[in-house]
């Protein structure tokens, strides 16, 4: 199941990295609640903060311009070329949130927006872990996803045949998740859908900030 979601997600962003920058790559600049939640994020991370799923980098960009040390990741070699393209001066790389390229506690913060959205319920687990696993005590974790029940599967995405799900989930679901890998969540924030310039939105928006506990063995304590 790994392997086919990380295959299938890789290629359906491959297949429309171009159009997708070129809808999305300014939508921050007019998304008055993803830019709030963004700059408090900034204001209380320290050290070192990895965007995963960072598909064209305007995550990592609006970051680093608030003086942070971010560096993005990204499944797609098609959205890591649009980035490095877009911000020349930022490091991005292609990898996994299965199995990050980082060592153990060595990011102050990792930010997750928009990109667990295509994880499978039965991978989620191991996905947070991960992120438990690179972040140091006390290091901040910023998720953003679409509230609800049921899974969106397009056939298509600016005219290309995808193989892509969209899992909506409950943001207690996710809360309780996150618990579970050793990261409580600390604020929650669910607001409605709006109508951007780009798109409208069709399911409330939702954004966790989960903290690492800083008691070592806390920390490291995953509950079943």
């Amino acid at each position: 199941m790994t392997e086919d979601f990380v295959r299938d997600t890789r290629a359906a962003y491959d297949a429309v990295a171009e159009p997708y920058t070129e809808l999305f790559g300014e939508e921050l600049a007019d998304n008055l609640w993803d830019g709030a939640f963004l700059d408090a994020y900034a204001r209380i991370v320290r050290g070192p903060v990895l965007d995963v799923g960072c598909g064209p980098g305007r995550v990592t960009a609006y970051l680093d311009q608030r003086g942070l040390d971010v560096s993005g990741v990204d499944l797609s070699p098609g959205m890591v070329a649009t980035a490095r393209r877009a911000y020349p001066e930022l490091r991005f790389a292609e990898g996994s949130m299965t199995a990050l390229d980082v060592p153990d506690a060595s990011l102050g913060g990792v930010v997750a927006w928009y990109s667990v959205i295509h994880v499978p319920d039965d991978v989620l687990p191991a996905v947070l872990a991960e992120f438990h696993r690179v972040l140091v005590p006390g290091g901040h974790l910023a998720l953003a996803f679409q509230v609800g029940d049921e899974p969106h599967r397009p056939a298509a995405m600016f005219g290309a045949p995808v193989a892509l799900t969209f899992h909506r989930r409950r943001p207690d679901a996710v809360a309780d998740l996150l618990a579970r890998a050793g990261l409580p969540v600390r604020v929650r924030l669910v607001r409605e859908p709006e109508a951007h310039p780009t798109h409208t939105e069709q399911t409330p928006q939702a954004y966790l900030l989960a903290r690492k506990p800083t008691d070592a063995g806390r920390a490291a304590t995953v509950t079943s």
